[in-house]
């Protein structure tokens, strides 16, 4: 059952009424927010796949050890989400969250500014050489990713309950359906134009502009003029920080509709994690295509990801979150039965567009309902709850596909009604058997859950 939060007086609205070529941007505030993070995701992007190229191609470069080498960049933007990620969440319901935002985009543009000096661009003086050795380089990309990931863990439960203030429930949809495909757009633009850079301008110019974005994100968040949230308008003595910590866990595993999003999204990112894993395999060796074609069912799945946000974001109120979540994972999941049964390119393009598409209204969905479910003074601790509990899924599905079709299914093969089964299909069966009943588990449990309706452009005022 959802929470609501004790009774405060009632805060102003302020106007913010948006041109009307740009009311589907919500308001002033949403507007602003949006933008700012844009371009940031997207230079997050650009980052990324800028230091997979750097460390691969020019430190690690013909080096046995160059793949653990990368493998060390993912370790050290993951690893704050297990370390910092919970902690970070009773700050975000203490402290004031768009000064948060802005001291750690601040921070973040400093720290991607300072990598600078490691790319041998600039003439170190008092270092041999006038330039870092390349070990001195990988230790300087794997404290800074370390450090920023740290910043983002505070900046994203902040940002999350700052929307859940700033965004009517009625409109909810729409701003986790744009930022869903401010992502989406950062996935198939990012990688080419970091490697454009990379090849072309140099590594300083692909992190200056990460920083830049972090700077545009900053700007953005000082332009917003928001009033006071309920939890300052009502301040209240505050728990001692363990006892915070626990009373967050209390209410979420007590809380029906959490631990239904918590269930079905840890379901979903083992999915993601087991198909983006062996999906090359299943390209080589059931669909007997070329690995190029890999990249062009990712394409397909991204193409997907961003027709999916764009239409959650404009019918998933309409249709129903809670709705659209259960379909989404069910639909999903009977596609993946499908698709593992598979041995024709056309037929997998088509799905694997499909499967872009489900998930990315299934994410959508998801963020009006955590926030629907969840008091303000919860919403930092709650956000910090379910994003590290995604990312051990992911990583889960990751680790424990590859683990299964290494080993214990590297030799499985049999036929069934005169249909072959191999190691990789058997593995997705399963996936798609989990989605399946993941979609039924949210439609049962969310049955009844139902966000507040507002007009179409009705949110343009704020609490």
């Amino acid at each position: 059952m959802s929470h609501t939060s004790p009774a405060v007086p009632p805060l102003p609205t302020m106007a913010a009424s948006l041109p009307r070529p740009l009311q589907f941007l919500i308001n002033r505030n949403f507007a602003l927010l949006w933008g700012g993070q844009t371009i940031s995701v997207l230079g997050d992007s650009i980052f990324t796949i800028t230091l997979v190229l750097w460390v691969a191609t020019r430190i690690a470069r013909g080096q046995p050890w160059a793949p653990l080498a990368v493998s060390g960049v993912l370790l050290a933007t993951i690893a704050p989400e297990f370390l910092v990620s919970p902690i970070a969440g009773v700050f975000a319901d203490r402290w004031n969250r768009r000064r948060i935002m802005l001291a750690m985009d601040a921070t973040r543009a400093v720290l991607i500014a300072l990598l600078v000096l490691a790319t041998g661009s600039t003439l170190l003086p008092f270092v041999p050489g006038d330039q870092l050795p390349l070990v001195w380089q990988l230790g300087a990309i794997y404290g800074i990713v370390f450090l920023a990931s740290i910043c983002s863990q505070f900046f994203n439960p902040a940002l999350f309950a700052f929307i859940a203030t700033t965004v009517e429930e009625p409109q909810r949809s729409r701003a986790s359906g744009l930022r869903q495909a401010s992502a989406s757009i950062a996935g198939l633009v990012g990688p080419a134009l970091a490697a454009a850079l990379f090849f072309g301008a140099g590594i300083e110019w692909a992190l200056l502009l990460n920083a830049l974005s972090f700077a545009a994100s900053f700007l953005a968040i000082v332009a917003i003029h928001a009033p006071a949230s309920r939890r300052e308008a009502a301040p209240q003595e505050q728990e001692g920080f363990l006892r915070a910590f626990g009373t967050g866990l209390r209410f979420y595993f007590g809380n029906r509709i959490l631990v239904t999003l918590l269930v079905t999204a840890v379901l979903t990112l083992l999915a993601f994690g087991t198909l983006n894993t062996l999906d090359i395999f299943f390209v080589t060796q059931n669909l007997r295509a070329t690995p190029d074609f890999y990249a062009i069912l990712a394409s397909a799945q991204g193409l997907g990801l961003l027709v999916g946000a764009v239409f959650a974001a404009a019918f998933a109120q309409r249709i129903g979150v809670a709705r659209v979540l259960g379909l989404s994972l069910l639909v999903w999941g009977a596609t993946i039965l499908i698709y593992a049964r598979l041995t024709d390119i056309a037929p997998a393009l088509a799905l694997m567009g499909l499967t872009g598409f489900l998930l990315s209204t299934a994410q959508v969905a998801e963020t009006p309902l955590l926030m629907h479910a969840t008091p303000e003074e919860f919403l930092g601790r709650i956000s910090s709850v379910f994003v590290p509990a995604l990312s051990a899924a992911e990583l889960v599905g990751i680790a424990l596909s590859g683990y299964l079709a290494s080993t214990l299914l590297r030799d499985f093969h049999t036929t069934v009604l005169g249909i072959h089964i191999g190691p990789v299909d058997t593995i997705f069966t399963a996936v798609g058997i989990s989605l399946v009943a993941a979609g039924i588990y949210a439609l049962v449990n969310l049955r009844g859950v139902r966000l507040a309706q507002g007009p179409a452009h009705g949110g343009n005022s704020m609490r």
